[in-house]
């Protein structure tokens, strides 16, 4: 009942959207407003517990989805599938901010100033340099500042909900580290994954189970047959990274839900696992990439006189983060300028990190001190480690941004117990929270009250 009645709505929303759009581009500029007919995009579309989503804010978030989706290349999903997906995201976001709210969470004007003032200042931007800025892209300066309300509370909420409730016991540090330390393990792998979530709700009837695997049969059959699966990925994906293609990102395994490193140990890049069932749903997993990399001990064949022992390295760069205010193209464009600068000894490193850095580390020249293998993400300490002493990178992209890096010295040091225990940690722990993190999205969602409406017209 309640997936039929769904599907008619989307048939009533892409009918609905169309009507809408082509009203607002051919209404003539001398109509009076009293001749205007109700835009049928200012009707409610979906309720939400006691709150309504409207089809005016679905248009805009569906041409912010469109324009990122175009601006990432490749074909776009079909407009039914994106617009189902989207829908149910903007449910689930709605469904949390109500939760936040009855918890007592929320961000007061003077915290969002206070970001907003930030995310300007990473941006060498003052706040009427910054309004204009977002203005000149086509946003709306009091809807972004909304976004970013939203999204701070989303966060702290996940943080009470989920991230708070973690707990890592010494005995769990104990026995990752002997399974991880015995001379003929394996070096740790780290893994770059595709997912496509087909979630199952919450004590789901054995119908609702098997039209969940039903339907994510029917997309791994797209997919073995040749399917795009950032495509596929944005228009069936329940998973919050569907609709950017769902790219895990690279993670070691230890990172991982243990039945994802299970599921793909024996693939190679490009590969998609069969069917993996976890208690929220069917996940579909694809190969896009595996690497070695040794975070408790030497490599696979050292010298066993240097198995404690890990190289360190100290480091500074200058970040130019990427936002909406900044493209990767300005990003990288500021720092080629900044590098020419460098080589011509017209400034120093420190010099440029405190004035244009995005980063903590601004106010000490970009310095970011002695840093051990897996303090920083993979790309950037991969390029770390290619760099001669004393040379400054070309733009290296990072999830963060865009940086220059100067390699100031190399040495080797004896790994602690202690330092050990803490990487365990916090890796177990991001395990933990990635899992639980799903399942508490699942239950958010299976308890909201959601009530399509489609008007009769």
């Amino acid at each position: 009942m309640r997936a039929s009645k769904h599907a008619l709505i989307l048939l009533g929303l892409m009918s609905g959207l169309m009507t809408s759009v082509t009203a607002q581009n051919m209404t003539p500029a001398n109509t009076s407003a009293s001749s205007v007919q109700p835009r049928l995009a200012d009707a409610i579309l979906v309720v939400v517990n006691n709150e309504v989503i409207t089809r005016y804010e679905f248009i805009e978030r569906l041409k912010v989805i469109e324009n990122r989706l175009k601006g990432q290349g490749g074909q776009m999903p079909p407009m039914e599938q994106l617009q189902r997906q989207l829908l149910e995201r903007m449910i689930v976001e709605r469904a949390q901010l109500q939760q936040a709210k009855e918890s007592g969470i929320k961000v007061d004007d003077a915290m969002l100033d206070r970001a907003m003032a930030r995310i300007a200042d990473q941006n060498q931007l003052t706040m009427p340099e910054f309004r204009k800025r977002l203005e000149q892209d086509g946003m709306v300066y009091s809807q972004f500042r909304e976004e970013i309300r939203s999204e701070m509370i989303l966060q702290r909420l996940r943080e009470r909900e989920v991230d708070n409730k973690i707990q890592i016991s010494d005995a769990e540090v104990d026995a990752y580290m002997a399974e991880h330390s015995g001379a003929n393990t394996n070096a740790p792998q780290e893994l770059n994954l595709g997912q496509i979530l087909i979630r199952v709700p919450e004590n789901a009837t054995p119908q609702q189970l098997a039209d969940s695997r039903k339907r994510a049969e029917e997309v791994l059959v797209q997919l073995n047959a040749g399917g795009d699966f950032a495509k596929l990925a944005a228009a069936y994906s329940d998973g919050t990274d569907g609709l950017t293609g769902g790219d895990l990102g690279w993670r070691t395994q230890d990172r991982l839900p243990q039945l994802f490193v299970d599921a793909t140990a024996n693939l190679q890049q490009g590969q998609i696992a069969p069917l993996v069932k976890s208690g929220n749903g069917f996940h579909i997993l694809k190969v896009l990439g595996k690497r070695t990399q040794s975070v408790l001990r030497a490599a696979p064949g050292a010298n066993p006189a240097a198995a404690n022992t890990v190289k360190q390295t100290h480091a500074s760069h200058i970040l130019i983060k990427v936002n909406q205010v900044v493209s990767a193209a300005d990003a990288r464009r500021k720092l080629i300028e900044l590098k020419q600068r460098l080589d011509n000894k017209a400034a120093s490193f420190e010099e440029l990190a405190r004035l244009y850095s995005n980063d903590f580390s601004a106010s000490k020249g970009g310095d970011l001190g002695w840093i051990y293998p897996g303090d920083t993400v993979p790309e950037f300490e991969r390029a770390m480690d290619a760099l001669p002493i004393g040379e400054v990178s070309e733009p290296i992209e990072s999830p963060f941004g865009y940086h220059l890096i100067l390699v100031k010295e190399r040495k080797s040091d004896d790994v602690s117990q202690e330092r050990q225990r803490l990487v365990v940690r916090q890796a177990l722990r991001a395990q933990k929270v990635e899992e639980a993190t799903q399942d508490w999205l699942r239950q958010v969602r299976d308890r909201a009250y959601v009530e399509y409406r489609l008007e009769e017209r």
